[in-house]
């Protein structure tokens, strides 16, 4: 313990020079300045602290409330045909750290995270009487390798685990699974430095979208750990057989379908190590055979010039995203609202930011709402739900996972209080 605390020390110290007052980074065109890098990026991590009294902020005409407490690391809801949600908790990942900074970094993450146990289940919480009030609160299933993507086409419930996809069979209103999963294909999971796998289902039913993050920040590890990694597999429900379905996405940690244009879209988490104001994370759709730049380009054609061998054709070839959410902002969940959600925010997709640590400026720590207009983003991001991070400089939760109810809510896993949020538009 002794030496990792005088390892942080360094690292404080060596963060302690000013950094770059944040450009205007969100939309179609961020500012992007020119590349940083030192013997150690900035790492800042917000201390956790306990809510008490204290609730997150909403606007005004809204109220947020606790659902669900006592939670074992919530990541992503699933909001099922009856009302009943669907919780996902867990924590995966098994990579090992390569250089002295990655000690580092990892024992500064630590200290803005849960110590709670991994619950590797699905917890259902269910309001019978439609009251705002979810009184039951229950395993659906347990015993599961790090869930975290949720979706559901018919009587089937799919969850990606960080080692492969499984489907249960459904039917409205269980409490409970009602048998083991059935495995529809492994996932890539050696090594796993990012873990998750985001979820989500065609229109049709027919395919299943699963985002796998890279082995890496910048091929540290080398193209060989990269082998099916940074993309979104496209799966068929029926018989598992995937191929890619775009690449070159560094973290896709969170996917949804627009509802009127059918479209793919997913959030980013980018590249590391080249300043506190780059790489901007990012809200984009998803095109069929894309190509999205890591890990030779970042936001289009800008040249990465860490990565070698060198790769001008694909660079060449990298689709800029179309919404930049800020750098470092870590954007783990997403989904499109529904005109229930009021009138401000009837358009448009929300965005849950789980917060950086990389940076000496903390950023990130709330869910955002992205207008659209159209079916593509239009205008800047309106804050929904802040006061994760307080004044204090604490940071009492950290938003993973949004879902919204169709029925007019939004909620929200929050995976360092271990609390399910529920936000709602005033009676009027």
């Amino acid at each position: 313990m002794k030496h990792l605390l005088t390892l942080a020390s360094i690292t404080l110290l060596l963060s302690a020079c000013g950094s770059d007052p944040d450009p205007a980074q969100y939309g179609a065109n961020p500012e992007l300045p020119a590349p940083q890098r030192g013997l150690l990026p900035s790492m800042t991590i917000a201390e956790p602290a306990e809510w008490g009294d204290r609730l997150p902020t909403v606007p005004k005409g809204y109220t947020i409330t606790a659902i669900a407490t006592g939670l074992k690391i919530p990541r992503q809801t699933l909001v099922l045909p009856n009302g009943d949600i669907l919780v996902a908790e867990g924590r995966g990942g098994n990579a090992p750290a390569l250089k002295p900074k990655d000690v580092i970094a990892g024992y500064i993450k630590s200290q803005g995270t849960t110590s709670v146990e991994s619950g590797n289940r699905l917890t259902l919480l269910r309001d019978s009487d439609g009251d705002g009030t979810y009184e039951t609160q229950t395993v659906f299933a347990e015993q599961l390798n790090a869930p975290y993507g949720l979706a559901l086409v018919d009587n089937n419930l799919y969850v990606a685990n960080q080692d492969a996809l499984v489907r249960f069979d459904y039917r409205e209103g269980q409490t409970q699974a009602s048998g083991p999963p059935e495995k529809i294909t492994d996932l890539p999971s050696e090594i796993n430095h990012h873990w998750t796998k985001a979820l989500t289902a065609s229109p049709d039913g027919r395919f299943l979208y699963v985002g796998i993050g890279s082995n890496s920040n910048i091929t540290e590890r080398g193209m060989t750990a990269e082998a099916n990694r940074a993309m979104i597999w496209e799966i068929d429900a029926r018989t598992g057989a995937h191929r890619p379905y775009a690449t070159g996405l560094r973290n896709p940690t969170a996917l949804t379908i627009h509802p009127e244009t059918e479209q793919l879209w997913a959030v980013v988490n980018e590249r590391d190590e080249i300043g506190p104001n780059l790489v901007p994370d990012y809200l984009t759709s998803v095109r069929e055979g894309g190509f999205y730049g890591w890990p030779y380009a970042y936001w289009g054609q800008h040249v990465d010039e860490r990565v070698r061998p060198q790769d001008p054709a694909k660079v060449a070839a990298s689709i800029a995203p179309d919404y930049s959410l800020g750098s470092h902002v870590a954007a783990l969940g997403v989904d499109f609202s529904t005109p229930a959600m009021g009138a401000e925010f009837a358009n448009g997709a929300f965005v849950g930011e789980h917060g950086s640590w990389n940076r000496k400026e903390p950023v990130g720590y709330k869910v955002i709402f992205v207008p659209f207009s159209d079916g593509r983003p239009a205008g800047q991001p309106v804050e929904f739900v802040t006061g994760f991070l307080g004044e204090d400089g604490k940071t009492r939760g950290r938003p993973v996972g949004v879902a919204v109810d169709p029925r007019g809510a939004l909620i929200v896993a929050d995976d360092l209080a271990n609390v399910v949020w529920r936000v709602v538009p005033e009676q009027e």
